[in-house]
């Protein structure tokens, strides 16, 4: 089952843009995945560049006899590498980034990641902050 999260980098004037990310948006692996790999301004623009995505970090590929391939390095596995056109989603701030229903959320401001649990199966309106574990993961 998939632990549906977006990932946004967070302009000077609050808007954000931002990808949807299909597997494992749990703190414990997309957190420590983003802070470890995508840690700079350029790196988070470029994932997010790339549209909405299956994992950020997987040698798997979208290619190949069954559908599935390996690739040679670990990287993003986009929608659009199946021919699908989900581009990046603008939204002129906070609210408007909140209001789509993933488990999770992951802003990039200023440098750093922030996490939110969206609480989509509670009752729970706001979004709460989450910490992200230290410590890169093996892969």
């Amino acid at each position: 089952m998939a632990t549906r999260s977006r990932i946004g980098i967070e302009f000077n004037d609050g808007s954000i843009l931002s990808a949807y990310h299909h597997w494992d948006g749990y703190p414990t692996w997309l957190g420590r995945i983003l802070e470890t790999h995508y840690n700079t301004k350029e790196k988070v623009a470029d994932l997010i560049d790339g549209g909405d995505m299956s994992s950020c970090w997987t040698d798997d590929t979208f290619h190949g006899p069954h559908g599935m391939g390996k690739k040679k390095e670990y990287s993003p596995q986009y929608y659009s590498e199946r021919g699908e056109n989900c581009p990046p989603r603008y939204d002129k701030d906070m609210e408007e980034f909140f209001a789509d229903n993933e488990e999770y959320s992951y802003i990039f401001r200023n440098g750093n990641w922030f996490a939110y649990d969206m609480h989509q199966w509670e009752d729970t309106v706001a979004p709460e902050p989450v910490e992200i574990p230290e410590g890169a993961l093996a892969v």
